[in-house]
Formats: C-alpha cells, sequence, structure tokens
C-alpha cells in the first residue's frame, strides 16, 4: 500500500502556498485529488496528525474501503465550507504528504506535476463542469474521493498492517474487530442462535461497561410515520445521548427516523453527555455536487464522529465523519 511518511501522533507543518501551488496540476489537484481553498489558511502552521489516510470510505460509490495514497488527517482540521456555500459537513480534510513537512526538518519528497497551478486555479477548481450562478455544482474533496482511490477489498490482509504501522489502531483493537465480526456472522447465520447470542452479548458487555449489540431494529412498524420532537438546540448546550432501547422506539425496521439512518457506529455514543456542535441544515451531496437542504432537525455533537468499529468493509476508516443526531434522540443534559 502506498502508505504516509507520517504516522499518527507526528508533528508536521502545512507548506507554503507557494510550495504547494509548485505540487498541484492545472485542476489544482495532486494524485487526483483537489487542494480546496479553505486549506490555504493552514499553511505555515503546525499540527499533530490524528490518522494515516490510506484507507477510507467514499458512501455514494457503495460500502467498500477505498486505498488513498499518501496521504494523513491532521488533527481537529476540518473543512469550514467557506467556498463552497457554506457547506456545514465538517469533513476531516485529507493532506498529501507532498503538502506537509515534518517539524524536526524531515520532509516528503514533493510529486512535481507537468504544470503549475495558480490562486486562480484552485478557486476556479470549486466548481464542477455544467456549473451555473443559478445551479452550482461543487467539487470538493469528498466529490471527488472515488477517483482519487482505488477499492481496497476488507480481505487484503496488508490494510491491517498498515493500521498498526501507522499508529492508526492497535493490534488488540484489530483482534477485538476479528472477534465481533465472526460474533456477528454467527448471529446472521440463520441457525437459530442469533437472538440468544445477542442477548448473552448484552450481558456480558453489561458487565464490563462495554456497548451493547449494535444492530438490532428499529420499533416503529412499517406504514407507521416514525416520532419526532422538538428542542430547538444552542450550539454550546451539553445534551445527554438517549440510551439505544430508547432510540429503538423511534426508529423503523431500516434503523430510519424520518429518512435519517441510525448506524450501529452511533451505539457506543448512546447514554453519554456531548456538547452540541452545531445544526446542520445544507450539505453538499457527494455525488452530484448539488447542495442539498435539510428537512428536518440534524445535530452535530463535539468529538462525536465515526470510528468505524463495526463496519465489515471499512473497519477502522480514518475519515471520522460527523453522524447527524435528531433531537428526539437527544434530551438536555441534567
Amino acid at each position: 500500500m502506498d502508505g504516509s511518511a507520517f504516522q499518527a501522533g507526528d508533528w508536521v507543518e502545512v507548506r507554503s502556498k507557494e510550495e504547494i501551488l509548485a505540487t498541484l496540476d492545472k485542476q489544482a489537484r495532486l494524485q487526483t485529488l483537489p487542494f480546496m481553498p479553505e486549506m490555504f489558511r493552514h499553511c505555515g502552521k503546525r499540527f499533530q496528525v490524528f490518522k494515516s489516510a490510506h484507507k477510507t470510505c467514499d458512501p455514494p460509490s457503495g460500502l467498500q474501503a477505498r486505498r488513498m495514497p499518501n496521504a494523513v488527517h491532521l488533527e481537529g482540521v476540518r473543512c469550514d465550507g467557506a467556498d463552497h456555500g457554506g457547506c456545514q459537513a465538517g469533513c476531516l480534510i485529507f493532506w498529501k504528504d507532498a503538502w506537509l513537512k515534518q517539524v524536526d526538518g524531515k520532509a516528503a519528497a514533493a510529486t512535481a506535476p507537468a504544470t503549475s497551478c495558480s490562486d486562480a486555479d484552485v478557486m476556479s477548481a470549486i466548481y464542477k463542469p455544467g456549473s451555473t450562478a443559478e445551479e452550482p455544482l461543487y467539487a470538493c474533496q469528498s466529490t471527488e474521493l472515488y477517483s482519487a482511490t482505488s477499492p481496497l477489498p476488507w480481505w487484503h490482509f496488508q490494510q491491517y498492517v498498515q493500521d498498526v504501522r501507522s499508529r492508526n489502531v492497535r493490534v488488540s483493537q484489530i483482534v477485538g474487530a476479528f472477534f465481533f465480526f465472526v460474533y456477528h456472522e454467527i448471529t446472521q447465520a440463520g441457525i437459530g442462535l442469533g437472538s440468544a447470542m445477542r442477548w448473552f452479548y448484552d450481558g456480558v458487555q453489561k458487565l464490563r461497561g462495554g456497548t451493547p449489540y449494535p444492530w438490532r431494529k428499529g420499533k416503529v412498524p412499517k406504514g407507521v410515520r416514525t416520532p419526532s420532537a422538538k428542542l430547538d438546540l444552542k450550539v454550546g448546550e451539553i445534551v445527554k445521548v438517549r440510551t439505544y432501547s430508547e432510540i429503538l422506539e423511534t426508529l423503523d425496521e431500516d434503523w430510519r427516523n424520518r429518512g435519517m439512518y441510525f448506524d450501529g457506529e452511533l451505539v457506543p455514543f448512546c447514554n453519554g453527555n456531548y456538547e452540541v456542535l452545531g445544526r446542520v441544515e445544507k450539505i453538499i451531496d457527494e455525488k452530484s455536487g448539488r447542495m442539498t437542504r435539510l428537512k428536518n432537525d440534524a445535530i452535530i455533537l463535539k468529538d462525536v464522529a465515526c470510528e468505524a468499529r463495526y463496519a465489515k468493509c471499512r473497519h477502522f476508516c480514518s475519515r471520522a465523519i460527523y453522524p447527524y443526531w435528531r433531537e428526539i434522540w437527544l434530551e438536555r443534559a441534567k
């Protein structure tokens, strides 16, 4: 795998604007990955590497993981959408090795493109071909992720070696994920043990203070509208995520509440207290590039992001996407 020269925990400095522009082609890309204008304000600043981005996800193209060469995520550095119509998705930014240098002076070799890039090229690359003022079609790292990556089947063992070598995860986490995968597959095998195994799993997890079995169907029958609640939560408020059993009462059999999916990756955060980071009202559709306005409440919480603990095809994806929460899944902390 084309792993990054940097590991989780390393301190790096973002190169200068001039150095970065020298690595980009006329479409403001390096190895097909866009460099976005929102990233310029980080030039010259120092950050700690959050994780190697050798493995990522691209939901519009399916569940399978994708291989990203020579890139990392930096601690807390997310896109603010300022140059992309105010998109509020808050995606963790991908940084190619060539855009960074180690604080101690060691640096990865920059990859030089055939042509140089200018500030104006970076700004014009915000839009896809065919975009108009009336209907802008945005291009960003998320919309172009498919072309910047390649398929990574879950059974390729080298990715898990890279997970450990990059310090993204510990060996114990890899082992735990493997055992959960096997356990989950047995519960789904249709041999009459699923209910008993889920009950046993919950019992053991309760004793050790762990997460309950994360894949249970919602309780709202088909054809019945899922419930809602209005809390008018504000940024900075402290909320408590309801228990998993309470949230299941608000979901249909497809794990959805008014169209919003409640993923198993959210279960570890149930019953915890968190700060409201924001209300999401508009995001760029990663497949089309169109700005989409969310019809119902969607809350993001501080320090709550997907950790890819249970995803069969993309275990330990480092993208750390913010999950969205319905207000009915939350309550004000007492």
